[in-house]
């Protein structure tokens, strides 16, 4: 029988491709997005499409609905939309934070736990969570970000071993750099939210906005979204939790495990 999966944050990057990638495989794919738009333009190209935006408990719920309404069964859901806010941690107001939590963590949870009765009563599915080397590591500038990758680290851990003997497994994938639109993307939420002219840190910011406005390439160890397709493509099949996708990745999980913290802030430091 034909497999089915949502994807969520399907409109450029990794969720684009993971939905193409699949539909290819034979997968009945859900490719949801955050504006109409981008469904419409999926729509052409081939694929189911239907507006999903993690910020709005209504939009997800309907999207819930609208599933139900389109299959009697899901066999995976592939938690992927997520945006970034960058600036110093001193410089981000609660507003930033509770903006940005409720889009990486508190959507994904959402959508997550409408889901899972309809897995529990197919016994079966595969709940994987896009996270990325950020939940594994900190870094400089990225302190709202990492932090809702840190959490929702935790809660994926929690609900695995919650799901064991239920027939639902929970998956992590933890890319390091990817193509994708999420430094663009995070140019109006650094914008909206970080006075970084009235920081205390306003000269060390010039490297930050140099990095978010000017068109660098790729950066080094960069790959394409495809290879966290590929890596999605053995989750929906093999039970391992989690799955590293980029050389950064490896090289920073294999660092938090062996160095002191000490150590290990010194490293991420020298970049």
């Amino acid at each position: 029988m034909q497999r089915s999966i949502l994807i969520t944050g399907c409109s450029s990057g990794i969720g684009q491709d993971a939905a193409h990638g699949l539909r290819a495989l034979g997968w009945r794919v859900f490719a949801t997005c955050r504006q109409e738009q981008d469904c419409e333009r999926l729509r052409g190209e081939g694929l189911e499409s239907f507006a999903l935006d993690y910020a709005d408990e209504a939009s997800i719920a309907d999207a819930v609905t609208e599933v139900q309404s389109r299959t009697p069964t899901l066999d995976a859901l592939f938690n992927n939309g997520a945006f970034a806010c960058p600036g110093a941690v001193e410089d981000l107001p609660r507003g930033a934070l509770r903006a940005i939590f409720e889009v990486n963590l508190f959507g994904y949870h959402d959508l997550t736990r409408r889901l899972i009765p309809m897995m529990r009563a197919q016994g079966h599915g595969r709940i994987v969570n896009c996270s990325s080397i950020l939940g594994l590591v900190a870094a400089r500038w990225r302190g709202a970000y990492v932090a809702t990758k840190f959490a929702m680290e935790g809660l994926t851990d929690v609900l695995r071993i919650e799901m064991q003997g239920t027939g639902i497994e929970v998956i992590l994938i933890e890319p390091g750099p990817i193509t994708s639109s999420i430094r663009k993307n995070a140019i109006p939420h650094f914008e909206r939210w970080i006075d970084w002219r009235a920081s205390a840190r306003s000269a060390e910011y010039a490297a930050l906005r140099h990095r978010l406005y000017e068109n660098r390439g790729p950066d080094t160890f960069e790959l394409p979204a495809s290879a966290v397709t590929a890596a999605l493509i053995r989750a929906l099949d093999a039970p391992r939790p989690r799955y590293y996708v980029t050389t950064p990745t490896y090289l920073m999980g294999f660092a938090r495990r062996v160095l002191s913290s000490r150590a290990l802030d010194w490293l991420i430091a020298k970049g």
